[in-house]
């Protein structure tokens, strides 16, 4: 079963990348852009998830564990099929 994790910081920290890319979108003529913030996304195939709710619930713990730092980042997790 696939999954796909986002990652993204939290509403309130200090983002240097989306930063970056909101005034290098700003010094390109997009001007319409108001607030970047750059996150990722990471997809896992689940050999051994007995169901959805199964690969859901391991990839939250996988979210807590290793791939978001809660402290600072938020994440969902969504199942693929």
């Amino acid at each position: 079963m696939r999954i796909r994790v986002h990652v993204t910081p939290r509403k309130g920290v200090l983002d240097p990348q989306g930063q970056a890319v909101a005034h290098g979108l700003a010094q390109l003529g997009f001007d319409a852009v108001g607030e970047v913030r750059v996150g990722k996304v990471v997809d896992l195939v689940l050999d051994n998830a007995s169901s959805e709710s199964d690969a859901l619930e391991q990839g939250q713990a996988m979210a807590r564990k290793l791939l978001a730092n809660e402290v600072v980042e938020d994440f969902t997790v969504e199942v693929l099929g």
